[in-house]
């Protein structure tokens, strides 16, 4: 959705600068070009960048989400004896380990610059869904 929303942007910044009064064609400077291109480029970095916010904002509300889960599996372990309460300690070890791993993605994604957007997009994502999955596993288990 991203990509193509992006994509879009691109293609109707190009054409606003085609569509640009030009005195008479030939008397076109380089300079003039290299300016145009430069602001239709302003444009897209910025639409980038608030992109970027929204996405590191909604990496940060999933990550709570998951927190409160792993929370919820915390008071469960501790109210288990015997079997139940070391397989809550392996399944939560292991989702801190991952939640940790999902942060660190979306830092990444947040610090990711134009260039490196699409594949901190995509580590954080594949975090996150193999987080969640872990979660899904982890609390069927103790059903």
């Amino acid at each position: 959705m991203v990509r193509s929303s992006i994509f879009v942007l691109v293609i109707v910044a190009m054409f606003l600068t085609f569509l640009q009064p030009m005195p008479v064609i030939g008397k076109t400077t380089s300079s003039e070009v290299s300016k145009k291109t430069e602001e239709a480029w302003e444009t897209f970095k910025a639409y980038m960048v608030d992109q970027k916010d929204e996405a590191v904002a909604d990496g940060n509300k999933l990550l709570k989400k998951a927190d409160a889960k792993i929370e919820k599996l915390e008071g469960d372990a501790a109210k288990a004896s015997g079997d139940a309460k070391v397989e809550y300690e392996k399944s939560i070890k292991k989702l801190k380990e991952m939640r940790s791993d999902a942060a660190k993605k979306l830092d990444d994604l947040g610090n990711s610059s134009a260039d490196a957007w699409d594949s901190s997009k995509d580590g954080f994502a594949k975090a996150y869904k193999d987080l969640r999955d872990a979660y899904k596993e982890a609390a069927g288990k103790f059903k």
